[in-house]
């Protein structure tokens, strides 16, 4: 199995470690192999802060995807339409078993140079 690293404001990355935020959006959906979730907090906190395990993958047209996750989306539905604008369908992660780092990893420490524009396939195992 695989693991992705995902780029994250801080704000939402919150969400997701005070457990409101249960799903993560993308425009695209990742590989099949993907299992694992790593969380980098982006500027300014620049950390890896967490894992999650992938329990469910949503891709469906943009509205379906907001009637079936907006309840633990961790974002307001304005937010979500502006992100989503222009396009057909969407991709909903959810996450599970989610394990916050005690001490918060630069990207250095997983082998990675640079912070990833959106996500990046990593093989470093946590």
């Amino acid at each position: 199995m695989c693991q992705m690293l995902l780029s994250i404001n801080p704000k939402y990355v919150a969400g997701i470690l005070q457990g409101k935020k249960l799903y993560e959006y993308r425009k695209f959906r990742c590989r099949a192999d993907v299992d694992k979730i790593i969380i980098y907090a982006t500027s300014p906190q620049k950390q890896v802060v967490a894992e999650a395990e992938i329990e469910d993958i949503i891709e469906d047209d943009v509205l379906s995807v907001w009637r079936k996750t907006k309840n633990y989306s961790g974002i307001t539905y304005a937010f979500f339409r502006k992100y989503y604008k222009g396009k057909k369908k969407a991709v909903a992660y959810r996450l599970k078993n989610l394990v916050i780092y005690e001490e918060p990893l630069s990207l250095e420490d997983i082998g990675v140079s640079c912070a990833p524009q959106s996500y990046r396939y990593i093989s470093t195992k946590l």
